[in-house]
């Protein structure tokens, strides 16, 4: 082993470390009072139980005899109806995430299965950190600063310790991610292709089964990958790709139709029993939605930066990828747009039952690493994104501290935290949800600093590339001129 994959792999180690304890302090945080977990999550580990001693997805004798009291100690939304004449109940939450808390729900119950998801959070940092590296040529040192610092911070921290498919999902992206860019790797690559088109597919697969939610972001995926097989003229690998997708699309709609009696998990919820699809919404206002394009950013309540202002740096930093386009970088670009629109005009909400900023988590891993590449090329601002990182960091411990003793609850009143972070620098930004005039034209404000701001990390990145592509020219002129006239045969 080479003395440079040696240290990927030691920073791999540390980042992952990190993630899963920052995580870990979560785990006896309480989401709401009264109840361990609240609203999704006992559905999840309801099932979970149902999946390890039953082996099927029938969660009515667990309601019956109130699996759930030991994580939720008051009375229970089933958020479900009887499917038929025995009375099965369904959950209406995609199956994947439950098989995978199955053993740990049997093993050690509710912290255990908490603490699983804390080991996703570091195997997901240090996945995010070999893509950094590895595929799009972050320095070691950097990658592992970047990616240790926002893995440790909400909300990826938030959700290393929360029963939801988010972190899996994140992970499972990150994975296919790395396996199409290697698809473009060469002499250098050691990996055989059939073997990163075996990750990429169960990737893939995966993230419907975590949550229909994610199709849109997959799909990105898989159409990038399409595309650089048809280029590399990979034609019998493209169409074994296209065939096991479909046999995969295939299998997830009729297990669907089966088991849930339509397209969607949803068709077993409560909530939408006139339509699946009112997920999205009954009557959705998608021009309202559009507000959080900004919002899922600088939201006062539920914005990213509200809680680690550390993300406000993504701005820049994708205004410097779309300036300079370095190799896969639409790899990165589209999934990360379609995630941000799907949070922003698919999603129900965003101001929901849960930690702020949900609904991007699934990317957010995919701007780590865009924010790394930003920072490598420009490393003056590594010591202030470290630094505005672990005022992220410290506030979830501290919320999480309160949230563990009983002063506050994740999912209910975690903006009255007692945490001066949140409570001086969420003044900054604007209430969506309540969405005032003044709210709105301070959200119209913020949208054009983050433009300027990304327009001129953009230039400067632009004009830093034809410097970079000069200087590289002037070099190769100057060999040429000192072999035409002998000084090659001196030197």
């Amino acid at each position: 082993m080479t003395l440079a994959k040696t240290g990927l792999l030691r920073a791999m180690v540390a980042v992952g470390m990190v993630a899963t304890i920052t995580a870990a302090v979560g785990i006896p945080a309480r989401t709401t009072y009264g109840a361990q977990v609240s609203v999704d999550e006992p559905q999840y580990l309801l099932t979970a139980i149902s999946l390890a001693e039953d082996f099927d997805l029938d969660v009515s004798d667990e309601i019956d005899d109130e699996r759930y009291l030991p994580f939720h100690e008051i009375g229970l939304n089933t958020q479900t109806i009887d499917l038929d004449e025995q009375g099965q109940r369904i959950s209406p939450h995609d199956p994947l995430l439950p098989a995978m808390l199955a053993l740990p729900m049997q093993v050690g119950g509710w912290v255990a299965a908490r603490a699983s998801i804390a080991i996703v959070a570091g195997l997901l940092a240090a996945a995010t950190l070999w893509v950094a590296v590895r595929r799009f040529g972050v320095s070691t040192r950097t990658g592992a600063w970047v990616v240790g610092a926002l893995s440790a911070t909400p909300p990826l921290t938030a959700y290393g310790s929360q029963i939801y498919p988010e972190l899996p999902a994140a992970l499972a992206l990150v994975v296919a991610v790395g396996a199409v860019s290697g698809l473009q790797v060469k002499a250098s690559e050691t990996t055989p292709r059939t073997r990163l088109l075996v990750a990429l597919v169960i990737a893939v697969t995966a993230l419907p089964w975590l949550s229909v939610k994610y199709v849109p972001t997959t799909a990105a995926v898989v159409g990038i990958a399409a595309k650089n097989l048809w280029q590399l003229g990979q034609r019998r690998l493209l169409l074994l790709v296209g065939v096991a997708l479909s046999a995969m699309g295939i299998l997830y709609l009729v297990f669907h139709l089966r088991v849930y009696g339509g397209w969607t998990v949803y068709s077993t919820g409560d909530h939408f029993v006139t339509s699946e699809f009112g997920v999205l919404g009954f009557d959705p206002d998608y021009w309202g939605r559009s507000r959080r394009l900004v919002g899922l950013l600088i939201d006062r309540p539920f914005g990213l930066a509200s809680w680690s202002p550390a993300w406000l740096v993504m701005a820049p930093a994708l205004g410097a990828l779309i300036a300079r386009r370095p190799a896969g970088w639409s790899l990165l670009a589209l999934p990360i747009a379609t995630g941000w629109a799907t949070a922003t005009w698919l999603a129900l909400t965003m101001h929901g039952w849960w930690w702020p900023g949900r609904q991007v988590v699934v990317i957010l891993p995919l701007v780590v690493v865009v924010v790394a590449i930003a920072v490598d090329q420009a490393r003056r601002i590594l010591v202030p994104l470290v630094a505005s990182a672990i005022v992220g960091s410290a506030g979830w411990i501290w919320v999480a501290v309160e949230a563990s003793t009983g002063r506050r609850a994740l999912a209910v009143d975690v903006t009255e935290t007692a945490w001066f972070g949140y409570r001086w620098f969420s003044r900054l930004f604007p209430d969506l949800q309540r969405s005032s005039a003044s709210d709105l034209w301070w959200a119209v404000v913020w949208t054009l600093v983050l433009l300027a701001w990304a327009g001129l990390a953009g230039h400067r990145a632009s004009v830093e590339g034809d410097e970079d592509t000069g200087r590289s020219e002037g070099t190769n002129a100057d060999e040429v001129a000192s072999d035409l006239d002998g000084g090659s045969a001196i030197r």
